[in-house]
């Protein structure tokens, strides 16, 4: 959005009053809700149930489809479904697809008693991938539905509503989910240890709650369909390359879990060798499956290169690589910090409750306090702006955490740096996926999108896994140092894309 698209405050305001804002919300709680039942909510089912740590901790795999979602991605866009797509529309039907999916999947945990015996562990873990599927196709197509559903303009308004609802789904899902399991237990005559039927009606509850996001999928309008998205390829090449995608999907998992660990000595760079190798399988058996004519080539083309190349035709190939080093490092201060926080406020003195009741409570209410603030903002003076007023505040107030381990325990410098961090990171979050949503082409919004929300934590996710040995070589208060520092190549990169990546919306 260029600077001269900023609207007055008058305008601005009025801007909320748009009922697609609703929409929107209800839809982020959609996305937000699955996501927790595959992580912390039902580790403590598994964990409550007596399974393993081990056990437990395999489960996580589940949550793979999120990283890799860009894989099928370009199947939203370019591949029509039987019945639903004709009826509803290219995002509308894919949407009900997926949260079907999703609602099939909380109900088949739901079923399944993991200390029954035999198989129910196995099965309750393909059911907990089964629904990491399902949840992360409902983000894809949430996303390009969310930016096909309203000009430019409101893309900033849009996200940070959307991010709203997804913090909301996500408390429902996880303390939610734990406090009603942990109240309708005595109702089965278990006030105390496991009680499958409590969890049961738990997921089933979060199940009903998903029904909810069937409706307003049927009540909300399809967005208008860009000129160039079209299906060039027969329905049945697209079933091929679906099938093909479930192929690679194994080889690479495979690779990656029982083929690497054998082969990759442990080493600082043992978990990139893992996944470049892994990815080369992947590759591999896909150019076997069109080297055997299984998949068309050009399909593949269409589907996968031609989305790329029209980012690289729009922007030009200099400026589109800027653009994409700032998506990669964006978020590097915030989530390399992030690692290390619930570790650093114990080992400084801070109890659990403490910092559930500031880190996780009010830390929410100001996390989403500054995303309706970012977007506010951006609709007022612009996206570029916000951008780079985000990453400063987020990267400033990494300083206050260099005070506070300088300090020691002080529950109020605590509470302001919280308070601090999270408001900053709400409204960077705001402006920043209202940039991404706005370099996208509106005939490849699901893959275009996919691929920048997979590299705004790649990189990020990457260094934080170091983040524990960083600490032990520097302290907390230079660790904290640092990451503030990290904030400085984020703003150049901020201003060296102010004028070249021009933020519009396009037909």
């Amino acid at each position: 959005m260029p600077d001269s698209a900023a609207k007055s405050w008058r305008q601005t305001l009025a801007s909320w009053k748009n009922p697609a804002l609703l929409a929107m919300l209800a839809l982020g709680a959609s996305a937000g809700i699955p996501f927790l039942l595959i992580f912390s909510t039902l580790s403590v089912w598994l964990r409550e149930a007596g399974i393993e740590r081990g056990a437990v901790t395999f489960f996580s795999w589940a949550a793979l489809a999120y990283s890799f979602k860009f894989v099928w991605a370009p199947l939203v866009d370019a591949m029509p479904l039987p019945w639903l797509t004709k009826r509803f529309g290219r995002r509308r039907g894919w949407l009900l697809f997926a949260q079907m999916g999703v609602v099939a999947a909380i109900c088949l945990l739901a079923a399944t008693n993991p200390v029954k015996g035999g198989n129910a562990l196995i099965l309750m873990a393909f059911f907990a991938v089964l629904l990491g599927f399902f949840a992360a196709t409902q983000d894809v197509v949430i996303d390009a539905y969310r930016i096909e559903r309203g000009e430019a303009q409101m893309q900033a308004l849009f996200s940070s509503v959307y991010i709203a609802g997804y913090r909301l789904g996500m408390v429902i899902s996880g303390a939610g989910s734990l406090v009603f399991a942990q109240i309708i237990a005595p109702v089965f005559g278990q006030s105390g240890g496991y009680s499958f039927f409590a969890w049961r009606i738990t997921y089933l509850a979060m199940a009903a709650l998903m029904l909810l996001s069937l409706g307003v999928t049927l009540l909300i309008a399809e967005p208008e369909p860009a000129a160039n998205s079209r299906h060039p390829c027969p329905p049945s090449f697209y079933g091929r390359l679906l099938l093909a995608v479930v192929m690679a999907a194994a080889a690479f998992v495979g690779t990656f879990f029982f083929v690497m660990p054998s082969v990759v000595v442990a080493s600082v760079w043992r978990e990139p060798a893992r996944i470049v190798l892994s990815l080369g399988a992947a590759l591999l058996l896909v150019f076997v499956l069109v080297r055997c004519r299984f998949l068309n080539q050009r399909m593949l083309q269409e589907t996968y290169l031609r989305p790329i190349a029209d980012f690289f035709r729009n922007y030009g190939s200099q400026a589109a690589v800027k653009i994409l080093l700032l998506i990669c490092l964006y978020r590097l201060p915030d989530i390399v910090m992030g690692v290390v926080a619930n570790v650093f406020y114990l080992d400084i003195g801070f109890d659990k409750a403490e910092i559930a009741g500031i880190s996780k409570t009010f830390g929410l209410a100001m996390t989403i306090a500054g995303g309706f603030l970012g977007g506010t903002l951006c609709l007022r003076f612009g996206i570029m702006p916000i951008l780079f007023s985000g990453a400063a505040l987020a990267a400033a107030a990494n300083l206050l955490f260099a005070w506070l381990a300088h300090v020691g325990r002080d529950i109020l410098l605590l509470t302001f740096a919280i308070a601090a961090d999270n408001l900053a990171a709400g409204l960077a979050a705001a402006a920043f996926v209202a940039f991404l949503s706005s370099l996208t082409n509106r005939a490849f919004t699901a893959v275009q999108y996919a691929i920048f929300s997979s590299l705004m934590s790649l990189v990020p996710k990457f260094v934080g896994g170091y983040s524990g040995t960083m600490v032990t070589a520097l302290g907390y208060e230079r660790f904290f140092l640092l990451t503030a520092a990290l904030g400085l190549p984020v703003l150049l990169l901020v201003c060296w894309n102010w004028r070249t990546a021009t933020v519009r919306n396009k037909a």
